[in-house]
């Protein structure tokens, strides 16, 4: 069984990572089982960016295959925001419950029909030979009022196209087989199948 690092401590990211990727052979760590890396700070323009500085970074210490990602909500009311800055949209330090907060103010003039969004997610698979880079994406709305107690960040507000609940309502399988990271995994999937 090979070993492989998932360039994150985020535990809703490192469940659903696990849960996408179950079927394959693999050994899969986090940042949390290297806790002598220090924090990587995510200073890059685009969601590319950040993967790979965390994905290079990590490898650079640990010199085993890494996977990293970066992913967020783009707003496009709101001219593609929160992006990048989705985890910190509320300043420092990461607070969903914040972010949702600030969202739901940001757009509280809008109509529902206005309210269109997307999650976005760069994942990056670096190897002793190779960068692989993939990208996913869902496409929907926000609502105006937080709804589900499951996943993480602004899945309580999104409610995929096609559908009547929010992230935050659907089991992890329905989430996992439409969002944004299990379709760039599912792309990334047969790369590191190969590795293995």
């Amino acid at each position: 069984m090979k070993s492989l690092v998932v360039a994150s401590n985020n535990e809703g990211k490192l469940r659903e990572i696990k849960e996408i990727l179950s079927d394959l052979n693999l050994d899969l760590k986090s940042l949390k089982d290297y806790p002598e890396i220090p924090e990587i700070i995510e200073d890059g323009k685009t969601f590319e960016e950040n993967a790979l500085k965390k994905a290079r970074e990590v490898f650079n210490i640990l010199q085993v295959p890494v996977l990293s990602d970066d992913s967020g909500l783009e707003v496009h009311a709101l001219n593609m925001q929160p992006g990048v800055y989705s985890a910190r949209f509320a300043g420092e330090p990461k607070d969903h419950q914040k972010n949702n907060q600030k969202l739901l103010k940001f757009l509280e003039n809008y109509h529902d029909d206005e309210k269109k969004a997307r999650f976005r997610c760069v994942v990056v698979f670096k190897t002793f030979e190779t960068e692989h880079i993939v990208e996913g994406f869902c496409t929907g709305r926000i609502i105006n009022e937080l709804r589900g107690s499951g996943g993480f960040g602004y899945d309580p507000l999104f409610i995929p196209d096609g559908y009547q609940q929010t992230f935050a309502e659907l089991t992890q399988e329905v989430k996992n087989s439409i969002s944004h990271r299990g379709r760039a995994f599912s792309l990334i999937k047969p790369i590191i199948k190969n590795y293995t």
